[in-house]
């Protein structure tokens, strides 16, 4: 078999990339995803991209202003995770996990010895304990809609003890490209020309399988016991919340996003005292993955044009050439890697979200829309016209005739 060719490193001569098997149930016959650029790791690495994902650009400045040393090498002691995620079977399912490293919080204990020997191998998956403080919460706690249970989830101050994880993306190629339906060879091209070039080993290199993208990963919030997500006996409440900067840190109205993410918090919190898990999923995919200038554009076009439920999703095509870019099809593998087969009750009114979960072989026995009271007033636009074209809901659902009469606050009411 012929050598691939050498690609944008000028001492990328002698090629000979680490196996790395996906799928493999061995970790250590599966293989480290190795993506160093230092000279040990250089011609065996066997994955496109960089540690981080974006922040890997922040590296780079840190290191072009000599802050950062090029060949510095974390300190990993005492960085492991204070719970055991234990491996299920999803995770030697190709089919299953295809945007993650389901070995990536196990990395230092697994691939020690080559850390050892120099190799720059870091972990995709970091797992820690948490006390939250969330306003809604503690006046939940206060008028006794959530009570103080000492160590399960809220004790005594009305902080939530949680355990919380962070996700980086790790693609396995052909794998996404079979979740997404595309060739993988069109898939490699599509993402090397939409990034600018920014990585023409997806083009040069066919032999190279794994991919981490320049994208945000996810965050993951355990209430109660996590060893239990994996027991189809325990109940199970989920949401799995799209980022919205405005409205979940800044409090924007203008959209659903902070009350259903806490709304989905509260449920959880109750699944977990009555006994069960509770799992909230927060994935980077800001304004439906469009991003917030997009967003932006298209609230003025709104808000200028008189904000109806009519016209809701049409201004966002007219912008974005499509309505929503989050393509939940490979959402599930994050839920798998937990070793989740069955959602009880499932805080989304989203039909991506649902099918993607079903398509991914997981059960979901109740949808639970947000409650009406818990809708802001500017943002029953987004709602009528998110329930019209097909979102679920257990209410009623508005005709075309009625969908032009709901108008929101116009540009005029927005200035002044």
């Amino acid at each position: 078999m012929e050598k691939p060719a050498p690609t944008t490193y000028a001492h990328d001569k002698d090629v000979h990339p680490s196996k790395l098997n996906w799928g493999e149930t061995d970790p250590c016959v599966r293989g480290p995803v190795i993506i160093g650029r230092d000279a040990l790791s250089i011609n065996i690495r066997n994955a496109i991209g960089a540690y981080g994902g974006p922040y890997s650009i922040y590296r780079g400045l840190a290191v072009a202003m000599g802050d950062l040393s090029h060949n510095h090498r974390p300190n990993f002691e005492n960085t492991q995770p204070p719970i055991e995620i234990k491996q299920q079977p999803q995770w030697s399912d190709p089919s299953k996990i295809v945007a993650l490293d389901p070995f990536g919080h196990l990395t230092n204990e697994y691939f020690k010895k080559e850390i050892d020997e120099g190799l720059d191998i870091r972990p995709t998956i970091a797992i820690t304990r948490a006390h939250m403080l969330v306003p809604e919460i503690q006046e939940e706690i206060r008028t006794g809609g959530i009570a103080v249970d000492g160590k399960v989830v809220v004790n005594e101050t009305g902080e939530l003890n949680v355990h919380k994880g962070a996700i980086d993306p790790v693609w396995y190629l052909p794998g996404v490209a079979a979740r997404l339906k595309v060739d993988e060879d069109f898939l490699r091209r599509s993402l090397f020309e939409n990034s600018g070039g920014m990585y023409p080993e997806l083009i040069t290199r066919p032999d190279l399988k794994v991919f981490l993208p320049p994208i945000g990963g996810a965050s993951v919030y355990i209430f109660g016991n996590h060893e239990l997500l994996s027991d189809p006996d325990v109940r199970l409440t989920v949401r799995v919340h799209d980022e919205c900067n405005g409205s979940d840190v800044f409090g924007s109205d203008i959209c659903t996003c902070r009350p259903y993410l806490i709304f989905g918090m509260k449920e959880a919190i109750k699944e977990a005292q009555n006994g069960g898990v509770g799992l909230i999923i927060y994935f980077r995919k800001e304004g439906r993955a469009l991003g917030e200038v997009t967003k932006y554009l298209v609230y003025n076009a709104r808000k200028r044009e008189g904000d109806s439920a009519a016209k809701y999703f049409a201004r966002t095509e007219n912008v974005a050439g499509v309505k929503d870019m989050r393509f939940q099809a490979l959402m599930p593998d994050i839920l798998h890697w937990l070793g989740v087969t069955k959602i009880d009750r499932f805080t989304s009114m989203s039909n991506m979200k649902h099918d993607a979960l079903v398509d991914a072989g997981i059960k979901v026995l109740e949808r639970v829309p947000i409650p009406d009271e818990l809708v802001p007033p500017d943002s029953k636009v987004e709602m009528e016209a998110k329930v019209a074209a097909g979102y679920y809901t257990n209410g009623h659902v508005p005709c075309p005739t009625e969908l032009s009469r709901t108008v929101g606050r116009g540009w005029d009411e927005f200035h002044h």
